[in-house]
């Protein structure tokens, strides 16, 4: 079970641009040792691809519900995904 891992495609939305979404995710995304990336997209919603073990993607997923404490969250939309062709975790452009 330990070495279990596991792919999401995140779509968050509500007040998720212009108070530090991406830093923050990307912060806890490192910081649990995940892949991917997250960018904003110009809907006003924010995307994220998070991939590793199994356990710290379902957290890092569990804590986009809150993210930073200027957001203010309405939906996160989780999806199964591939793994992200390259490790690390980073901020991509605005798509």
């Amino acid at each position: 079970m330990s070495g279990e891992r596991k792919a999401l495609s995140l779509r968050i939305t509500g007040r998720v641009q212009g108070v530090g979404y991406r830093a923050w995710l990307a912060g806890q995304s490192g910081a649990a040792g995940l892949d991917g990336w997250v960018r904003n997209r110009r809907d006003g919603s924010v995307e994220a691809l998070l991939s590793g073990p199994a356990g710290a993607v379902d957290r890092v997923a569990a804590a986009c519900r809150r993210g930073p404490s200027m957001a203010l969250v309405d939906r996160v939309q989780a999806t199964e995904a591939e793994p992200p062709d390259h490790p690390g975790f980073g901020q991509w452009p605005t798509l």
